[in-house]
């Protein structure tokens, strides 16, 4: 009996020494040597070197200067990276149809040179509430109003979204999509950063 149990512990102690332990500081070190910026989080600078979000993490713009990404069921505000999750409201649940119907005429009202009808993906979250893509066509139909409110000619905007562009991996995987926090940041180190405009909810200014 003794012997099993010290077999047993031995066991033990060796297998948490290997997985708790040794196996987790080579990974994180053959991580940090090989990929050290997407294993820090793909993070996102601006001019000064000031984190500003991540490659991986969606975030809501409101400044009509600003390209805006999928809505966010994640958090009480939306975006809330601790919080990551979809609505759960099935196609028949009247608060979704509500907040899809509110979504869609604020779009309509702040997008009146949009070309088409809205992309649908501009009033649908995704599972994670925190997709920072946009396929192109979701990003080119914005250009009028960001064009507009930066007072820049949208074929010059247009450049802008075509150069941060990303195709499918290694051309067969996935879909075209642009990143939305990069793309913005790309229109500030352009354009300059534009002037902050008035919450919606009137408590102060906002990006």
């Amino acid at each position: 009996m003794r012997k099993a149990l010290l077999i047993a512990l031995r066991t033990t102690a060796v297998t948490l020494i290997l997985t708790g332990v040794i196996y987790p500081y080579v990974v994180t070190g053959l991580a940090q040597l090989l990929f050290p910026w997407r294993a820090n989080g793909s993070l996102v600078t601006d001019d000064q070197g000031q984190v500003i979000g991540s490659e991986l993490i969606g975030q809501g713009f409101a400044n009509p200067a600003y390209f805006q990404p999928r809505p966010s069921a994640a958090g009480d505000k939306g975006y809330d990276a601790t919080s990551s999750s979809g609505s759960n409201l099935g196609p028949t649940s009247q608060k979704l149809q509500e907040r899809a119907t509110q979504d869609l005429q604020r779009l309509q009202e702040e997008n009146p040179g949009a070309p088409g009808l809205v992309p649908v993906e501009l009033v649908t979250t995704s599972a994670s509430g925190l997709d920072p893509h946009l396929s192109p066509q979701a990003v080119l139909w914005q250009i009028p109003r960001v064009a507009n409110a930066r007072k820049i000619a949208p074929e010059r905007i247009s450049a802008v979204v075509e150069a941060v562009s990303e195709g499918r991996d290694i051309g067969i995987l996935g879909e075209p999509r642009v990143n939305v926090l990069v793309l913005n940041l790309a229109l500030d180190r352009q354009f300059g950063r534009p002037a902050p405009v008035q919450a919606r909810d009137g408590k102060g200014p906002t990006e």
